[in-house]
């Protein structure tokens, strides 16, 4: 018992330890994107997901993939193309219509050679690189990471990716920087072996993606301004969407069971006290 209170104690020494170079190595405070979809109770906005996926397929497809997403999921409860009247999610005609604007490399069942095709709803959307070799050469030797699940990757979610996106600033006086690198001052870094000595150390560091957005980059379809910061909103709240589709269902079953929890709890101790109400335990 005294050897496993030593370890404990050992491995938590070693875990505050490490705080401190884990924290000189971020950025700024992450930004609130004041979310939605934050909190227990919270839900997504459809319009603000619509607005995201447009971001997204205009903007950041151009070099990042979803490789886990497929266009029916875009029509799923709760997605941003979600139809209550519709058949299922690969019969909304939203989707079928998105889908079919992409070309998906696939093999001719009759003679056995690759061929392009339009995509359909059951479609993963299309990588824009064939491997990952070829993602790394095509920028600098760095790929781009896969979409995903980023919110679920990063710590702060939809905020850092938020705060990323509009984190990008002028370059700090002194600030020793090669090639192919950007500042960032939400990216996590340490830029101490980069500036004069004695010299003040900027929060932030160094991404190989420069400055994605730019104001007026794309044109919402429900007339709202596409600012960098609005886009930037847009386009974090749909990739917390598409890092975990089924969170609002999560969250509603989660209540459910809650308040059937507090019921029984109720009852049961009514019960107890029922039963055993004047008989000495």
């Amino acid at each position: 018992m005294k050897k496993t209170l030593v370890l404990i104690a050992a491995a938590a020494g070693l875990t505050f330890a490490a705080q401190p170079a884990l924290a000189a190595g971020g950025g700024h405070e992450l930004r609130n994107g004041g979310f939605s979809f934050e909190g227990p109770f919270g839900s997504f906005d459809q319009g603000q997901l619509q607005r995201g996926y447009k971001v997204y397929r205009e903007v950041c497809a151009s070099c990042h993939s979803m490789d886990l997403m497929h266009f029916r999921t875009l029509a799923e409860p709760g997605g941003p193309f979600f139809d209550a009247h519709q058949a299922s999610p690969a019969e909304n005609r939203f989707v079928k219509a998105l889908a079919k604007e992409v070309q998906i490399a696939d093999i001719d069942t009759e003679t056995g050679e690759p061929v392009m095709r339009e995509g359909t709803a059951a479609d993963r959307f299309p990588n824009p690189y064939p491997n990952a070799t070829a993602a790394a050469a095509a920028n600098g030797g760095a790929a781009p990471p896969d979409l995903s699940v980023m919110a679920k990757a990063r710590h702060g979610g939809a905020n850092y990716i938020y705060s990323l996106l509009t984190g990008y600033a002028a370059v700090p006086q002194g600030l020793q920087m090669r090639p192919g690198q950007n500042y960032n001052m939400y990216m996590a870094g340490d830029l101490t072996p980069f500036m004069p000595e004695g010299a003040h150390v900027p929060p932030g560091g160094f991404i190989a993606m420069p400055a994605p957005l730019a104001d007026g980059q794309v044109t919402y379809d429900d007339g709202t301004v596409a600012s960098v910061d609005q886009m930037a909103k847009d386009v974090a709240a749909y990739i917390a969407w598409a890092s975990d589709p089924r969170q609002i269902d999560r969250k509603q079953t989660g209540l459910g069971v809650l308040i059937f929890l507090f019921i029984f709890a109720g009852v049961t101790y009514v019960s107890y006290r029922r039963i055993w109400n004047g008989v000495a335990h």
